[in-house]
């Protein structure tokens, strides 16, 4: 059954990945959850670089909704810094909700657009 699990996400990894790519103008955010962390980086998909880092552990922030949200405030703020203002969100075969939603609101909250 855990087999299962794994392959279903990772299918609507794949399903997600076809739609959306990121560009120089307009990067991409993908966000990592795990049990005890949450991550994100902005990625230029065009030269495959990645342009701005976060992570829970980074913010000193618990793996609760709150950190989470910290964790996207702190992403914004270092992307202003490297010149991004727009972004295309991949929520990476996670449901958009709890931990993964507030990431996306600190985000916006720190001026990022999408």
């Amino acid at each position: 059954m855990h087999n299962k699990k794994i392959n279903s996400r990772l299918s609507r990894k794949r399903r997600i990945r076809a739609r959306v790519t990121g560009t120089a103008q307009r990067p991409r955010l993908t966000v990592h959850r795990s049990l005890t962390q949450i991550r994100a980086q902005i990625v230029d998909d065009a030269s495959g670089k990645t342009l701005a880092f976060a992570s829970s552990k980074e913010a000193k922030a618990k793996h609760t909704v709150d950190g989470a949200k910290a964790v996207g405030t702190l992403l914004a703020s270092k992307a202003k810094a490297a010149g991004v203002s727009s972004v295309v969100f991949d929520r990476n075969a996670y449901k958009f909700h709890g931990r993964v939603k507030a990431l996306a609101d600190g985000a916006r909250e720190g001026g990022l657009q999408f």
